[in-house]
C-alpha cells in the first residue's frame, strides 16, 4: 500500500503542469467525466470537475487527443497544442434526441428482478477502463413501469486464494468509480442514451456482493420495446471518492515493439449461465468506433466465459409498476 501511495504522489507531482480542464463553452461549467481517447485503443476520463492529467512523460507516443461527451460536439486536439482549458460546444441535434421522461403520480406495486450473484473467480469479467457492459431488459407487458433501483452484482476477492469462497475471508480493498447509463433498444442492440444526467457511484469491498443504485429521482420509464442498462468503470478513487489520475494500461515489451495491456480494475463482475438468450453487449469505448458487440459464441468477442456458458452480466432491477386508473 505504501508503494502505491508513493507512486500516486510522484505521479501527481510530476504531472502538476499537465492538468487540463474541459468546460462547456456557453456556461464555462466543467464537463464531468468526458472521454479522452488517445486514438490507439487507449484513453482516460476526466473527473467530476472536468480535469484530466496528460504529460509526454506518461504518454510519450500520443500526439493527439479525441475528446467527447454526451450532448457536446467532439474535438480533436494535438498534444503539442494542449492548453489549460478545452471548451466544448453543445450539440443541439444530439440533445434533441434524448428521451423526455414523464413523472407519474398514482398507486403502484414494487417488483424486483433479482441480480445473479456468484463468488467464483472464473465466472467473472475483469473490467478494464475502456470496457462497457450493457444488459437488455425486455418489457414483458403494457403496464407503466418506473425503474427505481439497479442492482449491480460484484465479486469480492480475498487476500488468500483459498479463502475466496469464505464469507469471513479478509477482502482485498478497492475503491472504484463507475458510471451507469441507460440506452434505448435499437433493433436488438443499445441505441441512443435515454438520460442526459450523469450517474456515477463508488463501490468498495465494504458494500457487499451487490451495489444497489437508487435512480428513483431520474424518472426513468421502461420503453415499450425494453431498455439497456450499462456499467462502465471510470477508475480507482481516493478515500474521498475522487477519481485518481492513475495510468490505465501496462506497457509490455515483446521483441522490438511495446504492447499496451489495459489494466484490470476491481471489483470483478460475475456473469451467469442461467439465462438462455444473450442479453449482454460489450464495447471498448476507445476502439472500433465505440461500437457494441453481443456477448455470445460465434461473435467477434473472445472470452473464456463463453466457453462455460456464462454469457450474461447478472444485473437486477426494481420497478414501480403503476396500476391502471
Amino acid at each position: 500500500m505504501h508503494h502505491k501511495i508513493s507512486f500516486i504522489i510522484c505521479l501527481l507531482t510530476a504531472s502538476l503542469f499537465g492538468q487540463t480542464t474541459i468546460k462547456d463553452k456557453q456556461t464555462d461549467y466543467p464537463v464531468s467525466y468526458a472521454n479522452i481517447s488517445f486514438g490507439n485503443g487507449n484513453g482516460m476520463f476526466a473527473d467530476d470537475e472536468g480535469l484530466f492529467i496528460f504529460t509526454e512523460k506518461l504518454y510519450s507516443d500520443v500526439d493527439s487527443l479525441y475528446i467527447s461527451a454526451l450532448g457536446y460536439k467532439p474535438v480533436t486536439i494535438a498534444t503539442s497544442n494542449l492548453e489549460k482549458t478545452i471548451y466544448l460546444d453543445i450539440d443541439v441535434d444530439e440533445l434533441n434526441e434524448v428521451v423526455i421522461r414523464t413523472k407519474i403520480d398514482r398507486k403502484f406495486k414494487e417488483e424486483t428482478l433479482k441480480p445473479y450473484l456468484d463468488d467464483d473467480y472464473y465466472h467473472c469479467w475483469l473490467p478494464t477502463i475502456e470496457s462497457e457492459i450493457a444488459v437488455f431488459f425486455p418489457n414483458e407487458n403494457e403496464e407503466d413501469k418506473k425503474i427505481v433501483t439497479v442492482h449491480f452484482p460484484i465479486t469480492l476477492e480475498s487476500k488468500d486464494w483459498e479463502k475466496r469462497n469464505k464469507k469471513n475471508a479478509e477482502k482485498q480493498p478497492f475503491s472504484t468509480l463507475f458510471k451507469a447509463k441507460f440506452y434505448a433498444n435499437k433493433n436488438g442492440s443499445p441505441g441512443k442514451e435515454l438520460l442526459y444526467e450523469t450517474i456515477v457511484f463508488g463501490a468498495t469491498e465494504k458494500g457487499g456482493d451487490v451495489y444497489n443504485l437508487d435512480v428513483s429521482n431520474y424518472d426513468i420509464m421502461m420503453p415499450e420495446n425494453g431498455i439497456f442498462v450499462s456499467l462502465q468503470v471510470l477508475g480507482y478513487t481516493d478515500e474521498n471518492g475522487k477519481l485518481l489520475p492513475n495510468k490505465k494500461y501496462k506497457e509490455i515489451k515483446t521483441g522490438n515493439e511495446i504492447v499496451k495491456i489495459p489494466t484490470n480494475f476491481r471489483p470483478l463482475l460475475p456473469f451467469t449461465d442461467e439465462l438462455e438468450e444473450s442479453r449482454t453487449f460489450i464495447k471498448r469505448v476507445f476502439l472500433n468506433n465505440n461500437q457494441w458487440s453481443v456477448f455470445e459464441k460465434d461473435s467477434d468477442v473472445q472470452s473464456g466465459l463463453l466457453k462455460t456458458g456464462h454469457k450474461n452480466y447478472g444485473i437486477g432491477l426494481t420497478f414501480n409498476v403503476y396500476k391502471d386508473e
